[in-house]
């Protein structure tokens, strides 16, 4: 069995697809890369790509993708919800298929060394690739946005990189590049234009604000569907499921008088994920993965799901 690794870059673009499309063809034109999902945001003004792809081929695949979105995006102009500080804003890199974190974290720094000295862009490396405790937390590396990280990237010695200049690469921005395990990112859309509400649900199970472990939440307001949005990022779906944070976004928004209007999976969702929903919410007796399923999870890690 070919080995895996799953890259889930995110791109600071969600309302042209030309754009998107031309980033996800410069991935597919390398050797064993295979497209799995691209998911693209308007409100958010943000597109993530899902692909898996034989560890060899991975840091080409990675520098041809930040090659083509620093041709085509411009920081100078970008405006989303979501935090973002580049271009290619976050690059992680996930041990699937006879992969492991320490090869993962290896590809993270082969592809921020490249990028960084090739592209003239800073690197911060993230997560199990961090240098620091500080950096394992994308949001601290993060924080500020491109606007402020612009200022301060050449004076405050917390924001040096960990490759590539230590100055600001205006058109291009900066990214985060790392290593991690699976997670899911998920959101759930409230019938509600009151941004303060989906904010206090999102501090409510974020593990910052002492909910849920496991959970990193922020409220948006998405003006084109006339609604708010829960934004969550469940970083260890197996401790903390789906369906304990969404029955909990249940139980706050009744506190709050408003109704859930629908929830969207971002990407892809691992299988056993789904099997956790399936068995929460259905309560099928004698349910259980069939065993072609497992196999083809060990194989791909991941299916996709729309909720």
């Amino acid at each position: 069995m070919s080995k895996l690794v799953e890259c889930i870059p995110n791109f600071s673009e969600g309302k042209r697809p030309e754009i998107i499309k031309a980033i996800a063809d410069a991935i597919a034109s390398v050797e064993s890369a295979r497209i799995l999902d691209i998911h693209s945001d308007i409100d958010h003004n943000r597109s993530v790509i899902t692909y898996v792809i034989e560890p060899e081929y991975a840091v080409t695949a990675g520098f041809r993708a930040y090659e083509k979105a620093s041709e085509l995006i411009d920081m100078t102009k970008h405006k989303g919800v979501h935090p973002r500080i580049g271009a290619c804003d976050v690059f992680p890199f996930v041990p699937l298929a006879g992969v492991t974190m320490e090869e993962a974290v290896k590809l993270a720094n082969e592809l921020g060394r490249k990028v960084g000295e090739e592209l003239d862009i800073p690197v911060y490396l993230y997560e199990y690739a961090a240098k620091s405790e500080e950096r394992r937390n994308l949001a601290n590396i993060r924080r500020g946005q491109y606007e402020e990280l612009s200022k301060s990237i050449a004076y405050e010695n917390s924001k040096k990189p960990d490759f590539g200049p230590s100055q600001m690469n205006l058109k291009s921005g900066a990214t985060a590049i790392g290593a991690r395990g699976p997670l899911i990112a998920f959101n759930v859309f409230l019938d509600s234009q009151d941004q303060s509400i989906a904010k206090k649900i999102a501090n409510a199970i974020s593990e910052s604000k002492g909910g849920f472990k496991f959970v990193k939440a922020l409220g948006f307001e998405i003006k084109s569907r006339n609604q708010v949005q829960v934004s969550m990022n469940l970083t260890d779906y197996q401790k903390t499921p789906i369906f304990r944070v969404f029955e909990t976004i249940k139980s706050e928004t009744e506190r709050y008088g408003v109704n859930i209007g629908s929830s969207e999976i971002v990407g892809l969702i691992p299988f056993d994920a789904t099997a956790d929903l399936v068995n929460f919410y259905l309560r099928l007796q004698g349910f259980s993965k069939d065993k072609v399923l497992e196999e083809r999870l060990r194989q791909t890690a991941t299916v996709s799901l729309h909720i």
